[in-house]
């Protein structure tokens, strides 16, 4: 692979809300270093929803020499919200571009999930349920989500395009049919669930035949037994209230060699594969607390590489609220010998 990366979280918006509460630059700073010494990637996906934020995190990356992917999240934003956004950030992504860095804008993610107007629905739980309740209708959801994706590129792309003279993609889930030729990389948020094991590899060699270079902009998953087996459905375990992670909704078993197993064979594949560009999802995940009691260690469910403490530092890294799991240090592997 050319890029080896992994997506770094500024915050989630959502309800006027930011899922990230604490935003330190010397902290986001240790850690994009941390990123590109430590775990030897040579890009990163930053992705957030407040364009502030994902400039600033976006120049120190380009300070340190990363490759950038300058990715707004529009979580539960409306199309003329989402174009606001983009336009906003495709102008501060052309900025770093001017200034000498390596930058490819990803004008949004899972837009039919995670946005709103493309599924019936006030939420992504909402819009999700739809699609898992209606498998009979599914070709047909297909086609209607996708028309309205591609209707809404229509009219995003070309005002990205007269504010950002890089490279442009979309981080797609699998079903949507995108119009890849107004995008210059084939972007996918791509997991590995139990149900389409035997498939993945083809899947993955069917993207690359397209003749364009694909990016898996989105992989991972969480550190308890069976969590890999669950392909993008792994955070389901978490009861939340008004929005807010609170605690497990049962009994699971930490298995962070799983985890870490998980990423590394899907690298493999990626390689093999004919990929160019990967991230893994994701760095640290804020407010999925690591903690003593079973039921409300929420660090289980997250597919962060790092376990974030509740108000404590690590020892591997004194000075950071988080401590890695062995997904870090075997990303880290893969990364330094690929790099060889």
């Amino acid at each position: 692979m050319r890029a080896k990366g992994i997506t770094y979280d500024t915050g989630f918006v959502r309800n006027d809300t930011i899922s990230r509460e604490r935003f330190d630059l010397e902290v986001v700073e240790r850690e994009l270093r941390i990123i590109r010494d430590d775990l030897h990637c040579n890009a990163v996906r930053i992705t957030g929803g407040n364009a502030e934020r994902l400039n600033q995190a976006a120049t120190i990356a380009a300070d340190l020499g990363l490759e950038i992917w300058f990715s707004p999240y529009p979580l539960e934003l409306t199309t003329d919200e989402m174009l606001a956004l983009f336009v906003d950030c495709a102008e501060r992504a052309e900025q770093l571009r001017q200034g000498g860095a390596e930058v490819v804008f990803v004008a949004g993610a899972e837009l039919s999930l995670m946005a709103k107007g493309f599924l019936p629905g006030d939420t992504q739980e909402d819009r999700l349920e739809l699609l898992l309740s209606q498998r009979d209708r599914l070709a047909e959801r297909v086609g209607e989500i996708s028309a309205r994706v591609n209707d809404f590129f229509e009219k995003a792309v070309p005002l990205v395009r007269e504010r950002f003279g890089g490279k442009v993609t979309y981080a797609a889930i699998p079903l949507e049919r995108v119009h890849w030729e107004l995008f210059d990389i084939v972007s996918v948020d791509l997991y590995r669930s139990a149900e389409v094991a035997d498939q993945f590899a083809d899947g993955v060699r069917n993207l690359v035949a397209q003749g364009k270079p694909v990016a898996i902009t989105e992989f991972g998953t969480a550190a308890y037994r069976g969590a890999g087996d669950l392909g993008a459905r792994f955070m389901e375990i978490v009861e939340y209230d008004t929005g807010v992670p609170t605690r497990l909704n049962g009994d699971y078993v930490r298995d962070e060699a799983g985890q870490a197993t998980y990423i590394r064979e899907l690298l493999e594949v990626f390689d093999e594969g004919g990929i160019d560009s990967a991230f893994v999802f994701l760095f640290a995940l804020d407010g999925f607390f690591h903690r003593p009691q079973p039921r409300e260690d929420l660090d289980l469910a997250s597919p962060a590489i790092v376990k974030v403490l509740d108000g404590q530092h690590g020892t591997t890294y004194p000075d950071m609220q988080w401590e890695p799991k062995a997904a870090f240090t075997a990303l880290a592997e893969y990364y330094r010998n690929a790099a060889k």
